[in-house]
């Protein structure tokens, strides 16, 4: 409400206005660029893993694309194979076993 009062009253110079917009535009650009990047990179590991084309992340590029591109993850059969679970070791048996006879 103040700022409305305020161009109100000292309307700004067109010039300066014009100016400004020109200096927004690459920042607008950059942001925009780190946006995507933000987005797409997840996705493209996810699709990565899930044994998809890496590729399907870029629709996230498309209205509503990204969307689509959550159902398909979510509904599709991922050809994954479980990792190992290194170091594990089976429990012993229960009773204990007796030592082995010495051999001779």
């Amino acid at each position: 409400m103040v700022l409305a009062t305020f161009l109100l009253q000292n309307p700004p110079d067109p010039a300066e206005v014009q100016k400004i917009m020109l200096a927004m535009i690459p920042v607008f650009f950059i942001l925009m660029i780190v946006g995507m990047a933000i987005v797409i990179v997840p996705f493209w590991f996810i699709c990565k893993k899930a044994g998809f084309s890496p590729w399907l992340s870029l629709l996230n590029l498309v209205p509503l694309g990204g969307i689509i591109l959550w159902y398909v993850l979510a509904f599709s059969e991922w050809n994954v194979v479980p990792a190992p679970q290194p170091g594990w070791m089976p429990p012993p048996p229960y009773p204990p076993q007796p030592p082995y006879p010495p051999q001779a």
